[in-house]
């Protein structure tokens, strides 16, 4: 009958709707039909102290997603942020596997330490022997640059909130990270780099607590992606000849 075909369409129809917008909150989150904003004098404030509350915070663990055409590379670890060291272990894959193992960072040195069975958690204890040591290279690959952004996540002091908004930060949606309500913040661009301030994301918490941050490198298609908390937060032991200083 053709009131019941009529029927039929119109609940097709419904379904369809109904399956497209569910798809559009699995892949773009709570964020989605919003456009960038200024922010608020309390937005400001999160932005602002973010950084601080990671150096208070004393240390974070950390997952850090890093970008690579022949295969990303995930580095699973901790990171100190009063005394600027990370340690971890670093996976790869496809082709990138083959430097599986554990490393060590600081602002200005980075060693290796390669593994044939790469542990999921890195050892409390660093193996005394076996690591390769050199120099951490700001501009270069984009697990230096990674690593690099890590520790600059932490500051011993606040940000200037006056300079936040001048700077192109904005708000750009809110989202829901590891049951945590956040809202996603970009910028400030880099003072060396005008104009960047789309290319680095932070979502914080109601407390300007970062759980993710997003950054991203030269000659990369896809982001440097560091999520916070996503295991056990364990102090870092610094292995022999590795200091913050060099």
């Amino acid at each position: 009958m053709p009131w019941v075909k009529r029927r039929w369409v119109i609940a097709a129809g419904v379904a369809i709707l109904v399956v497209v917008a569910a798809l559009t909150y699995l892949v773009t989150g709570d964020s989605a039909g919003t456009s960038p904003r200024a922010l608020t004098p309390d937005e400001v404030s999160r932005l602002a102290i973010t950084r601080f509350r990671n150096h208070e915070a004393r240390g974070r663990a950390v997952t850090i997603t890093v970008p690579d055409p022949a295969g990303a590379l995930v580095v699973t670890g901790s990171v100190d942020y009063r005394a600027k060291i990370g340690y971890g272990v670093v996976k790869g894959k496809g082709r990138n596997d083959s430097g599986n193992g554990l490393v060590q960072w600081t602002t200005h040195s980075l060693a290796l330490h390669p593994m044939a069975d790469t542990p999921g958690q890195a050892p409390d204890v660093p193996p005394a022997t076996g690591w390769y040591r050199r120099p951490l290279a700001t501009a270069g690959g984009a697990l230096d640059r990674a690593l690099a952004i890590v520790l600059g996540l932490g500051s011993d002091r606040p940000d200037n909130a006056q300079l936040l908004p001048q700077n192109g930060a904005a708000w750009v949606g809110t989202d829901q990270i590891g049951g945590h309500a956040v809202d996603i913040f970009t910028g400030p661009e880099s003072r060396e780099r005008p104009g960047t301030a789309d290319s680095v994301r932070y979502w914080l918490d109601a407390n300007g607590v970062m759980y993710r941050a997003q950054a991203a490198v030269p000659a990369e298609p896809e982001p440097v992606v560091i999520d916070f908390d996503t295991g056990k937060y364990t102090v870092v032991p610094p292995i022999p000849g590795l200091t913050s200083g060099g």
